[in-house]
């Protein structure tokens, strides 16, 4: 096993990629990356999508990745496919972490639409700066699910509404081989 794994969770919004990321680096030790921890603290200072806001959170990001793969820290990390992140990010990160020794594997979350606007309005969802508005989902599905097709194929998809959070992330450790973290 390389020094760091990046288990690089995308899927549409409201997928469950932050519940079922929690409980792998639960599972497996790793630690969790997610996505909006640097949306939010981007997005404080520059409004979403502007030239400067795009800039700095795929140089945070990658930043991010590349400190913990040479201090070989692996870990799990959330992403939503979406019009504003610069084409070819997801190769630029997998570059960034083999570069420094690691290796990163690609989960594909899915959810029937009808699930994915119920999930969409939990509480849980106003922890962060997520995307909480019906009307905009609806708006911006089809760009969504474009920004979805170009990313690159999984290593292991799980649909989410046919697993448990807890029973995706035991499926994603069985097919990728990950580590227990009592095992480490």
């Amino acid at each position: 096993m390389p020094g760091m794994e990046m288990v690089f969770i995308y899927g549409p919004v409201a997928s469950g990629k932050l519940t079922i990321a929690r409980e792998l680096g639960r599972l497996t030790g790793f630690s969790v990356f997610h996505n909006h921890l640097i949306v939010d603290a981007v997005a404080s200072v520059f409004p979403f999508g502007t030239e400067p806001f795009v800039r700095l959170r795929e140089r945070m990001w990658l930043e991010m990745m590349h400190e913990a793969a040479v201090a070989a820290r692996s870990l799990v990390f959330t992403f939503a496919p979406e019009p504003s992140v610069a084409a070819g990010f997801p190769r630029r990160a997998l570059d960034v972490v083999k570069a420094a020794g690691g290796r990163t594997r690609f989960v594909r979350l899915s959810v029937p639409v009808a699930e994915q606007e119920k999930r969409l309005v939990a509480p849980s969802r106003a922890e962060f700066g997520k995307l909480r508005s019906l009307d905009l989902l609806r708006e911006l599905r089809e760009q969504f699910a474009a920004s979805e097709r170009a990313m690159p194929e999984p290593h292991v998809a799980i649909d989410t509404c046919a697993l448990a959070p807890a029973d995706a992330a035991r499926a994603i450790i069985k097919a990728l081989a990950l580590p227990l973290a009592s095992t480490k």
